[in-house]
């Protein structure tokens, strides 16, 4: 079927669009992420879905098509995992992916402080993004300030993971038909669905994702997109779109395992008037925060309870999820020799 078909479909306003089938959405997807559509109908596309907005059904089907065209990662966790395993004679936990799609506006950005937070707690951490953006501060920047690792592939994703270090990788080097829709913004002024499908993607299938929203309403369909597709996420509202918790108030984390929601694993966000602020970098540009943040790695500048708080509770579901993991292992390998004798 034709794009322009799909466009019919969603392209009728807020109250006649009919929504897609996950078939559906897959191959308009697979069409817009392979450049086998029009600038017009690309833009057709964008502004449609920008005013009838996507279901669960739809964005499972944009984001199978999307991990269809992701740079595979598996390898490069299989080396470090061993890597791990040989030297230092302790498993590398997760992978945890963080998507850094909004920056920094007003405050500093802190992804790569959580980021290397969970690194020092032994998990493989994956940041990707845009590495610039003109209106803000973004991942990119802060790391190449740190002079941190920007993976360009897949070999250097490995080299950071077994050097227990996060690792950043660009979106057009993680998935180049994404970037390039992304980039689409920059010529009709809106964001599209490509910034919803950026924080979903979990190409490697494993570990946690980090599933941040700005609005309360997106957490709604967001956790049924996360139920839909059995998915393994921290679902929380980003500071300012980022997937970092506000060091100045721990926000509400959400814990969704196999698409379940985790009571015993989410955590209530602090209430109340704040007796006092944690310490943060003097500034939000680059240098400055990239400075902050190796004081921190260093020790010489103390961890906000908030970011420690959200390391703290995806290294919790990793355990559950490897105790899970070995538990069906262990119950497969029995009933193989059960049905073998």
């Amino acid at each position: 079927m034709a794009i322009a078909a799909y466009i019919k479909e969603i392209g009728r306003g807020k109250d006649g669009a009919r929504a897609l089938s996950t078939a559906q959405a897959h191959d308009l997807m697979s069409q817009v992420l392979d450049g086998r559509v029009s600038d017009l109908e690309l833009g057709a596309f964008c502004l449609a879905m920008r005013i009838k907005g996507e279901t669960a059904e739809e964005l499972a089907g944009f984001v199978q098509a999307t991990h269809e065209r992701c740079l595979d990662l598996r390898p490069a966790l299989a080396q470090a995992q061993a890597h791990a395993q040989a030297t230092m004679h302790t498993p590398l936990l997760g992978p945890v992916l963080l998507p850094s799609y909004n920056g920094s506006r007003k405050l500093p950005n802190l992804t790569p402080l959580l980021a290397w937070a969970l690194a020092q707690r032994g998990v493989a951490v994956l940041v990707h993004g845009p590495r610039q953006d003109p209106t803000r501060i973004t991942s990119a920047q802060v790391f190449a300030a740190g002079g941190w690792p920007v993976a360009e592939g897949d070999a250097d994703v490995a080299s950071a993971w077994a050097a227990r270090q996060p690792a950043f990788m660009p979106t057009e080097v993680l998935c180049p038909g994404l970037a390039r829709l992304l980039a689409v913004r920059w010529v009709i002024g809106l964001r599209n669905p490509g910034h919803t499908l950026a924080k979903l993607l979990n190409p490697l299938g494993l570990g946690m994702q980090v599933v941040n929203h700005t609005h309360p309403e997106y957490a709604v369909s967001l956790s049924n997109y996360l139920a839909l597709v059995s998915a393994n996420a921290l679902l929380m509202r980003g500071t300012e779109g980022e997937p970092v918790a506000d060091a100045r108030r721990q926000p509400r984390f959400d814990v969704f395992l196999d698409g379940q929601r985790q009571e015993a694993l989410c955590r209530a966000p602090v209430e109340g008037v704040l007796v006092s602020l944690p310490e943060l970098p003097e500034g939000r540009e680059a240098d400055v925060t990239a400075t902050w943040i190796q004081s921190v790695v260093d020790g010489r500048a103390p961890l906000p309870e908030a970011i420690a708080a959200q390391a703290d509770c995806l290294v919790s579901a990793l355990a559950v999820l490897s105790a899970r993991r070995s538990t069906n292992t262990e119950a497969n390998t029995g009933s193989s020799t059960a049905t073998n004798t």
